[in-house]
């Protein structure tokens, strides 16, 4: 049977809303397909019925709306230019051609055709289901944060309907410390508890005073703890949920739906503020500051380091939301031409939200007479809640409009990465917990993750947001994304992934996929965690250390994370109905029975097929199966 074949009879049991229409179609439940293991449970039913997309292009859109988020507008701008400027995009795009478009497009595959979320897409070997878990666990904290950082955007946003803007003028209080624009090389950030030092210190620009201490009131340290929420933070954290959970309580129905809007309006805002940026004077400085080659960085390893990072997180793999978002396609779906798109913008989209954010960063050191732009530039959330504000705030006409495009924008950034991440909780949960609701489950972790959340609207909050961000993202996702691609690429097998692609899709797999997930993308990432563990240091926030006690709570929420693998190895060979401890982990490491196109015709047609293909190639040599593995 064909491709089309294949494509044309799934159509018939999977309509356009999802649901199965197995009621004009008999299927034997003598089928091979679901003669199950005696030991697998959850096997003994046939699958529940699963949602899909109302369109393909529901698909790209929330894939877009998840990748092109934050990272882009002020991680990526501010990496670059800490690392060579135009020189870091030779890397970058080097390490988005090796790592991120391989991993994206290996996740979207056996999302889509194992029509499995990112904890039950490991029944294609179930000893290494912690990967899965571990990062659920990972991406659940990174949600929390995100979200709070979208309840300092509304802050930023109700504010910016005021005039004047209220960061752009010294309070009373500040007078004897304070200047309206900034002076830059304010390297150490100011706190309230540092007010009586700071008339000795060089001037500070009322951005940045009213970002920590009227927003943040921020600590200086948090050896006495990290104090109380701020309530005006908490109702912005409360919003910021409420619209999470209005999207997703029913599932990719809704978000589908959303996913237009989250993707496109974006570029909207982000089209005007670069209209806008390239006509103030200056700008062209700041643009031509952010693309200017730095040639003696190109080969300082740290570069390459930060170049990974970036791509890593930017497009959101390795953290099961692809994985998630793809599982719900129809079987037949292109996502090769949606992995290509998506990677391709999201690169795109960085540059331009570079060339607009430092263009307006330029005008605003011609704004205060100073050549060196990089003195206005703050990194991370300053680049957000500090230059940019304080840049906008010297706009001689309508600086409000400008503010207010500038936060909407980030908002829906945040809300559509955020919308993926949430997703990907609730449908782990879900595919474990077939009878618990989409709405039901959606508000137990608006709820829970809010009240973790208020962790980080507290005058300590960006202290536990920085350990959180390091401890429970970092490191977690490395060593996991590193663990996928050994399962997947070795235990599960290039070869037979390719196999797959080619039963879903009907094209041939090339030999730059086949090198990339089998020898290039695991070894670049298993590299980069030697020299992250060679090169670590201790964690600090501005320069200052933490207290004790946030390295431990730091360290164990690492091992919570990467500690899944042993854990649910182990748990996998025990439960395994071997005889022999051998049986027993040999069972653990091969496919579950129903691992397969969800549609139970399709996953009968492909056993048959998957088996001629792999009996002759049971014992082959070692050198003789790496070679089929790698080239085919």
């Amino acid at each position: 049977m064909d491709t089309s074949q294949r494509n044309h009879q799934n159509q018939g049991f999977v309509g356009d809303d999802g649901r199965s229409t197995a009621s004009t179609v008999e299927i034997s439940t003598n089928s091979p397909a679901l003669r199950i293991n005696s030991g697998d449970q959850e096997a003994a039913k046939v699958p529940e019925e699963r949602a899909t997309w109302g369109k393909g292009v529901e698909f790209l859109m929330s894939c877009i709306a998840m990748s092109v988020g934050l990272g882009n507008v002020w991680r990526f701008p501010f990496t670059a230019l800490d690392n060579g400027g135009g020189a870091f995009l030779i890397p970058y795009l080097i390490v988005l051609f090796l790592i991120g478009k391989p991993i994206y497009y290996l996740e979207m595959v056996i999302g889509q055709f194992s029509s499995r979320g990112s904890v039950k897409v490991f029944d294609l070997c179930p000893a290494m289901k912690g990967v899965g878990i571990g990062q659920v666990i990972s991406i659940s904290m990174v949600t929390t944060y995100y979200v709070a950082i979208m309840g300092i955007t509304l802050r930023y946003l109700y504010e910016s309907f005021r005039s004047p803007l209220p960061w752009s003028e010294c309070r009373p209080e500040w007078e004897s410390f304070c200047v309206a624009s900034s002076l830059g090389n304010t390297s150490q950030l100011a706190s309230p508890m540092d007010m009586d030092r700071l008339p000795q210190q060089q001037p500070v620009a009322s951005a940045e005073l009213y970002f920590l201490t009227e927003v943040l009131h921020e600590k200086p340290n948090i050896e006495d703890g990290i104090g109380l929420p701020n309530w005006e933070l908490v109702i912005g954290l409360f919003i910021a949920w409420a619209c999470v959970f209005c999207i997703i309580r029913r599932g990719v129905k809704s978000s589908g739906k959303a996913s237009y809007f989250l993707a496109l309006f974006p570029y909207v805002i982000m089209g005007v503020l670069l209209v806008r940026a390239v006509t103030l004077p200056g700008s062209i400085d700041g643009i031509y500051y952010f693309i200017k080659p730095q040639w003696g960085k190109i080969l300082d390893p740290k570069v390459w380091y930060a170049a990974v990072t970036q791509c890593f997180y930017s497009l959101s793999v390795c953290f099961g939301n692809i994985i998630m978002y793809s599982s719900f396609n129809k079987f037949g779906h292109n996502v090769h031409r949606d992995a290509a798109i998506v990677t391709g913008l999201d690169t795109m989209t960085s540059l331009l939200a570079g060339f607009t954010i430092f263009g307006i960063l330029g005008h605003l050191a011609h704004e205060i007479g100073t050549d060196d732009i990089g003195s206005v530039v703050k990194g991370g959330a300053g680049l957000a809640f500090i230059s940019y504000p304080d840049a906008i705030a010297k706009f001689k006409q309508l600086p409000q409009i400008f503010s207010v495009l500038f936060f909407l924008m980030l908002f829906v950034l945040g809300i559509g990465s955020n919308i993926a991440m949430t997703s990907c909780s609730v449908t782990a949960i879900r595919d474990r917990f077939p009878n618990f609701g989409q709405w039901q489950c959606s508000l137990l972790i608006a709820v829970v993750s809010f009240l973790i959340g208020l962790v980080y609207i507290t005058p300590g909050g960006q202290y536990m947001l920085t350990l959180v961000d390091f401890f429970g993202a970092s490191m977690i996702a490395l060593v996991l994304g590193i663990a996928e691609l050994y399962t997947i690429g070795w235990i599960y097998g290039t070869d037979r992934l390719c196999k797959d692609i080619e039963f879903m899709l009907g094209r041939k797999v090339g030999l730059y996929w086949r090198l990339c997930w089998s020898i290039i993308t695991p070894l670049i990432m298993t590299v980069i965690l030697i020299y992250f563990y060679a090169t670590y240091q201790p964690l600090t926030y501005n320069d200052i250390i933490y207290p004790n006690w946030a390295y431990v709570i730091g360290w164990l929420i690492t091992a919570f994370g990467i500690l899944q693998l042993p854990i649910w190895m182990i748990v996998a060979i025990v439960r395994d109905p071997g005889q022999t401890l051998g049986a027993k982990i040999r069972g653990a490491f091969t496919p579950k029975k129903n691992w397969g196109p969800s549609d139970p015709l399709l996953r009968e047609q492909y056993h048959k097929e998957i088996e001629n293909e792999l009996t002759p190639k049971r014992g082959q040599g070692i050198w003789a199966a790496i070679k089929q593995n790698i080239f085919g």
